[in-house]
């Protein structure tokens, strides 16, 4: 590119993760729900990845080419007929609008589509195809994202978020907004390592914040930024719900025309990975436990995480388990539990407000990992189930829950809604008026977005071990295409030396 003209970068995104234990498919009428642009749309947007890379694109007054933004709430695999759909689409838009000078993709990197193992590497050499050897692409992804060598041999830089709960999707857009702009006029030249090791942890530890053993890492790799010659770090905790070949978590360091110095990096960041591993695991206990010893507990809101039900990776939503064990109390005290059941909501929405009803309760959606529970109350509240996203990943998207309600048993309140959602902090209680702060017992489901709302209120947390397609744990979880030795399955591997890939 000359320096007698603005940059000309095209814009694309199709950015949702993948569970290949369970959860519903995603087809496209899920990213209608959430975000779904294409073409001109695209330039709208102001959250998220793809809102903060065109907030730099714009300051560097960039000719920009919007493909299409497309991003949705986790789920089972993507169908067939809508990852071509949005790919079809991403890549003819891209065809019409060369020549460009560069490639921003905003991506997850946690995606499985039906029949594609990696559509994220698929996606970003089919983008190379059309651009060429020499056009620059860079790729946003999601600290859980499985990089694979396809994303790396494709794209000349990958860089992933940096705070879990997910607090940078806008600061990371406009991470890769200038790195691309800087590659392009030929401030920098990129390249780029990753190193990775054989753990497959939940996310209960992988918190940014604070001083746990994520959070360690992340500080060590963030350190090394601007040094040497070093561009961007990224570290990994991996999407373990996947089941591929070759899963683990690591760091990928992308250095100005440095390789050796990206392999060392990335080397070192995946050996400490692995030296952190066992603090890792979460202490879990029945639900049947956690209630016997939430009730203990003097006084205040106790906080019982049934994780393996989590939307937000990939869960339907439709588990009972938690509401099971405050059903067997002979007096169960104010609860609130969430439960994803299209024929329960429907059925609340016919009796209405003030109605009695009696039906079975969960297991619709996904009926593998348990059984509905008979429930008998007194409709509280209907809602059509919209709400607003107060921060995060989709800040100021609109939620849909779909027809909703509030079902009263005894004490216990239960908000049962037709679509899963993403949980960011307690916009779907507020949203139906239900006050987590004035209840014994809150039922959540994801496994770290609630200490956005609940950690000054909450008196104590206990980590649920139930069936489901994301447990806390994957020390007893099966895999059929991982191949052994891996941690938690191997506490040990003699000799292990992290993958690299380049």
């Amino acid at each position: 590119m000359t320096s007698s003209r603005k940059p000309r970068i095209a814009l694309g995104s199709i950015l949702t993760e993948c569970n290949q234990r369970g959860g519903s498919p995603i087809d496209i009428s899920w990213f209608e729900r959430y975000d779904l642009h294409w073409g001109e749309e695209l330039l709208q947007v102001k959250a998220g990845v793809v809102g903060g890379g065109l907030e730099i694109l714009r300051q560097d007054e960039a000719d920009i080419a919007p493909l299409l933004n497309a991003s949705t709430c986790p789920g089972g695999y993507l169908t067939a007929a809508c990852y071509a759909q949005l790919k079809g689409e991403l890549l003819r838009r891209l065809e019409k609008a060369l020549p460009v000078d560069g490639l921003l993709l905003p991506l997850h990197g946690g995606a499985v589509a039906e029949g594609i193992d990696d559509p994220e590497g698929d996606l970003i050499q089919a983008c190379r195809q059309i651009v060429g050897p020499h056009i620059p692409i860079v790729g946003t992804l999601d600290l859980h994202a499985h990089v694979s060598a396809d994303m790396v041999r494709h794209a000349d830089a990958l860089l992933a978020w940096e705070t879990y709960p997910h607090r940078d999707a806008f600061s990371t857009g406009q991470r890769g907004a200038r790195l691309l702009l800087d590659t392009v006029s030929g401030r920098c030249r990129p390249t780029m390592a990753m190193a990775k090791v054989p753990v497959i942890a939940g996310a209960i530890h992988g918190t940014t914040e604070g001083d746990g053993p994520f959070a360690r890492i992340m500080r060590f790799a963030k350190e090394r930024e601007g040094k040497d010659g070093v561009l961007s770090t990224s570290v990994f905790l991996v999407h373990p719900y996947l089941d591929q070949p070759h899963l683990g978590g690591g760091g990928l360091v992308v250095t100005d025309d440095n390789p050796e110095g990206a392999v060392a990096l990335a080397r070192q960041i995946a050996e400490r990975y692995w030296d952190i591993r066992f603090e890792l695991e979460p202490e879990v206990h029945t639900p049947a436990e956690a209630v016997a010893l939430g009730q203990q507990v003097e006084e205040g809101l106790v906080l019982l995480v049934e994780t393996a039900d989590c939307a937000g990776g990939g869960a339907s939503g439709d588990s009972v388990a938690a509401l099971r064990a405050l059903l067997d109390l002979e007096d169960a005290p104010s609860s609130i539990v969430p439960v994803v059941d299209p024929q329960a909501a429907a059925a609340c929405h016919r009796a209405g407000v003030g109605g009695e009803v009696s039906f079975p309760l969960g297991h619709q959606l996904d009926p593998h990992w348990g059984e509905p529970v008979q429930v008998s109350g007194r409709i509280e509240r209907l809602s059509a189930g919209r709400f607003r996203y107060q921060g995060g990943i989709w800040d100021g998207v609109e939620g849909e829950m779909g027809p909703s309600a509030v079902l009263a048993v005894g004490r216990i309140r239960i908000l049962i809604t037709t679509h899963a959602t993403y949980d960011w902090a307690d916009e779907q209680f507020r949203t139906v008026d239900l006050d987590p702060a004035s209840a014994r017992f809150v039922v959540v489901k994801n496994p770290m977005n609630y200490h956005n709302v609940y950690d000054a209120m909450a008196k104590a947390v206990f980590i649920l071990d139930t069936p489901g397609p994301t447990p806390a744990t994957l020390r007893n979880a099966p895999f059929e295409r991982m191949e052994r030795p891996f941690y938690p399955a191997d506490d040990d591997i003699p000799g292990l030396q992290p993958t690299i890939l380049q």
